[in-house]
């Protein structure tokens, strides 16, 4: 067989398409691969979330659940991070958290990937990275990057409008896969309803005292830098902003609306009898206003377009003229941590949960969030 010119510019160009074809399918079929966490060696027991609701087994929702038990009588903390996987801070932080702490009394739960279906994938046309590189004392360790809401190919597809269960609120279809608004779930609806159905599910199977839930947000958002609280927090939650005041580290106090439904700080604190809080931090990734959405933009959270903005005043932004890097979103959540810990112990002190190991808010600043990851 004689091979014309023509030919042979056709074969080119479909073995290169098959190359590219390649190795982007390598690419994506990364992202199904788990990142790994090394638990400290206070860890007491390893779970799944499907322990608590069968449902979930063998599911992409399903996710590790760390358990540091003291082994002295106390309260019992619950730690997520990545309910919402492209804020990286959140999902980060608690991974410092597990690989960290050792409980003096009671008990602290961790899951660094509560949305583990949104690790999956990224957001549609939003350009992300899919992963990121963060530099240890072991060499460097990769993590995935994901999206705000469960993968598409996991539930699909998105109503035109989400009823919230059971409240009947009424928001855009794409929140159906948002975890953040899909408590307190059920057993039987759609899949991220049973994924916020397992959590409730957790903290009642384990008597959860208080719990956190780590977050993100925009610089031009208006909760940002914040602490969200149940008003049975309110208390607890205003000591904790006093004391990082002290510290010149300045969070904005938040009650949680009692008509939003669907959110952790909310639906938390009505079904279950633990004291709910979220934190969020100023991240440029998840602005509307951001250039070039790159690895770097993650790590540093130096973009120029966010810098000009700030400068002009025209808009209320947060976001510090040498950026918001990695580092320091995830030292402010370790440290907003801290001082709500304190705070719940001195409010229940027969629920106390202390711990120890921890670093502090200086510590990961100097040090970076690297050195204190396994």
């Amino acid at each position: 067989m004689t091979f014309r010119p023509h030919h042979r510019t056709a074969a080119f160009f479909v073995l290169a398409a098959a190359a590219a074809a390649a190795a982007a399918s390598f690419e994506f079929l990364s992202m199904r691969r788990s990142d790994a966490v090394h638990p400290s060696g206070a860890l007491t027991r390893s779970a799944m979330l499907s322990d608590y609701a069968p449902s979930l087994r063998d599911t992409p929702g399903d996710t590790p659940v760390y358990i540091f038990d003291s082994g002295v009588p106390g309260g019992t903390a619950l730690v997520l991070g990545g309910t919402h996987p492209n804020e990286s801070a959140g999902f980060i932080a608690a991974v410092l958290l597990a690989e960290n702490v050792r409980p003096t009394r009671g008990r602290v739960i961790i899951v660094p990937q509560a949305c583990a279906s949104g690790f999956t994938a990224t957001d549609p046309l939003e350009a992300c990275p899919t992963h990121f590189t963060i530099e240890t004392a072991g060499g460097p360790r990769r993590f995935r990057f994901g999206a705000r809401g469960g993968n598409p190919l996991h539930q699909w597809p998105d109503p035109l409008v989400y009823r919230h269960f059971p409240s009947g609120q009424q928001l855009s279809g794409m929140e159906s896969r948002n975890l953040n608004r899909s408590y307190p779930g059920r057993e039987e609806g759609t899949f991220m309803e049973r994924v916020g159905h397992a959590f409730l599910s957790l903290i009642r199977t384990e008597n959860v005292s208080v719990a956190f839930d780590l977050h993100e947000a925009a610089p031009e958002v208006m909760i940002i830098n914040a602490i969200i609280t149940h008003e049975k927090g309110t208390d607890i939650a205003a000591g904790a902003v006093l004391n990082l005041e002290f510290e010149d580290l300045k969070y904005s106090l938040e009650i949680s609306p009692k008509r939003f439904h669907g959110l952790s700080h909310r639906e938390w604190g009505d079904s279950t009898g633990a004291v709910p809080f979220l934190m969020e931090t100023s991240n440029p990734v998840q602005g509307r206003l951001r250039g070039v959405t790159d690895e770097a933009l993650v790590l540093e959270g130096n973009d120029p377009f966010y810098r000009t903005a700030a400068a002009l005043g025209t808009v209320r932004i947060t976001y510090r003229p040498e950026g918001e890097p990695l580092s320091l979103r995830v030292a402010r959540h370790v440290q907003g941590f801290r001082r709500l810990m304190e705070s719940f112990n001195e409010t229940y002190p027969d629920a106390a949960c202390t711990f120890e190991a921890v670093p502090d808010y200086t510590e990961i600043l100097e040090a970076g969030v690297g050195r204190y990851l396994r």
